[in-house]
């Protein structure tokens, strides 16, 4: 186990969460992250799909890089992840139908992002199954949580929901409080990832050189 996690394997983990965040620092991903945090549910849904379509497009990419040729592998990747999402969209289809609905054609357009095609390229094409397992989980969960805590502030202010279940007590309504309509227009998100990053880069110093 300790082989499986070693400190290599944890930086790998753990360093897409904060000082190499594919959305705060590589500024990928950040189309999905405007369009779909109008909500926590399908911030929540792109999120955990995005993370098992990276972690399991790098394991495939990495068992075969060595049978790819090399005038090919951008096809191949492309091919890969777009058979991830097929049947990521199935399965949201047949047990997440509103989720699905709501989501529309921003899980199609996952092919598309720049995260999972810069993790095939950048990693899974030169490193070991597991080592680019951890790498998809990584950068994964680093793009979930961003798109998750913007959703959280978009619904809360916006609509005085979390998840669909009303949270702001009616009684603050009838004190005279109103939603913030701004918070659920995309302007708005773009608004929020920019604190975020301002945040963030403003915590490490490193990213300020």
């Amino acid at each position: 186990m300790s082989k499986l996690m070693s400190a290599k394997t944890k930086e790998i983990l753990l360093g897409p969460l904060a000082k190499n965040n594919p959305i705060t620092v590589q500024v990928l991903g950040i189309c999905s992250a405007l369009a779909v945090t109008a909500k926590l549910e399908p911030a929540v849904v792109m999120g955990i799909s995005v993370t098992i379509i990276v972690a399991f497009g790098n394991v495939i990419i990495s068992l075969l890089r060595n049978t790819i040729p090399n005038r090919i592998r951008i096809i191949v990747q492309l091919v890969v992840i777009a058979a991830l999402v097929t049947i990521v969209s199935e399965i949201l289809k047949a047990f997440a139908y509103d989720v699905s609905v709501q989501l529309s054609v921003y899980i199609g357009l996952i092919i598309t992002n720049c995260i999972l095609m810069g993790r095939l390229e950048a990693f899974a094409m030169s490193n070991r199954p597991w080592e680019s397992f951890i790498d998809g989980l990584g950068n994964g969960f680093g793009y979930a949580w961003i798109l998750v805590a913007v959703a959280f502030f978009r619904e809360l202010l916006g609509s005085g929901t979390l998840f669909g279940y009303q949270v702001i007590p009616q009684a603050l309504y009838d004190a005279g409080y109103h939603n913030n309509g701004l918070m659920i227009l995309p302007p708005m998100a773009l608004i929020l990832v920019a604190c975020i990053i301002w945040v963030h880069r403003a915590k490490d110093k490193e990213l300020q050189e």
